[in-house]
């Protein structure tokens, strides 16, 4: 029997609650030594001579080395074999809540996917993080010999991490090959403009509202995310298939004109 009232809106509110935290831990626990990585980097000295002074080029560029040799090439070795995988599981729950299916099992459901998604989510793992990594080095080289250009690399890392989110998006949704998804997430990146920064500005925002709250941000920071991802992307696919068959009806319509005036001239 459903309850009603206040209680039943306190009784949704803890199923939610229960929804987020687990699958939450399960994703932690599965990319656990990607996060155990992110910590220890976080947690380095940095040198004095490598710290940033304003106007200093020079500075800039000691930081960013060292920021790659320190605290990111580790986490981007490690990231398509256990973050990647973890993360393409729990949207797969994530897309199971949005399309409607608020009771599936989250254990069941997340195992199932990380064993079925990991080939895919590994192969598009290596490929980001050879392209993050890419973009980074070109970045630290340009900005030296040429600032303007270097600036253009921000920008196709942030493209870069948005069209991340799409991919994950895409993988627990659609059965493509993983050129074909990265494919994908790159038009919907670049063709969805409003809808890629509504992503980024929530998700800046989850973080920026759990980051007051370490205890919440263990338990619910990256399944808010992927519910809050995947329900733009999922607005995107249900407004393209609405625009597709529209399309096709209008084309069977032109086609039955055509065919009723063959036959009125016969």
């Amino acid at each position: 029997m459903e309850m009603r009232g206040m209680m039943g809106g306190f009784y949704k509110l803890s199923e939610w609650i229960m929804r987020l935290s687990v699958t939450n831990v399960l994703w932690l626990l599965f990319s656990i030594p990607f996060w155990f990585i992110i910590i220890s980097v976080l947690n380095l000295p940095i040198p004095e001579d490598i710290i940033i002074v304003d106007g200093d080029i020079n500075s800039v560029i000691k930081a960013g080395w060292w920021l790659l040799g320190n605290m990111l090439l580790l986490p981007l070795i490690l990231a398509p074999f256990t973050f990647f995988p973890a993360t393409s599981a729990m949207f797969s729950v994530a897309r199971k809540w949005v399309t409607g299916d608020v009771d599936v099992p989250l254990f069941k459901t997340f195992f199932q996917s990380y064993k079925s998604n990991f080939k895919q989510a590994m192969l598009g793992g290596i490929l980001y993080s050879l392209l993050i990594l890419i973009l980074v080095v070109d970045y630290i080289f340009f900005i030296e010999h040429f600032p303007v250009v270097g600036y253009l690399f921000i920008f196709l890392m942030f493209l870069t991490v948005v069209s991340m989110f799409h991919y994950f998006s895409l993988l627990s949704h659609f059965h493509m090959k993983t050129l074909q998804l990265l494919k994908n997430a790159l038009i919907l990146t670049i063709g969805r403009p409003i809808r890629s920064l509504l992503i980024v500005f929530g998700i800046v925002a989850v973080f920026l509202i759990l980051r007051q709250f370490p205890v919440l941000f263990l338990f619910f920071s990256g399944s808010i995310v992927a519910v809050y991802t995947f329900y733009h992307f999922n607005l995107v696919v249900q407004k393209m298939i609405i625009q597709r068959e529209a399309i096709e009806a209008k084309e069977g319509q032109d086609g039955q004109a055509t065919d009723d005036g063959k036959q009125s001239q016969a």
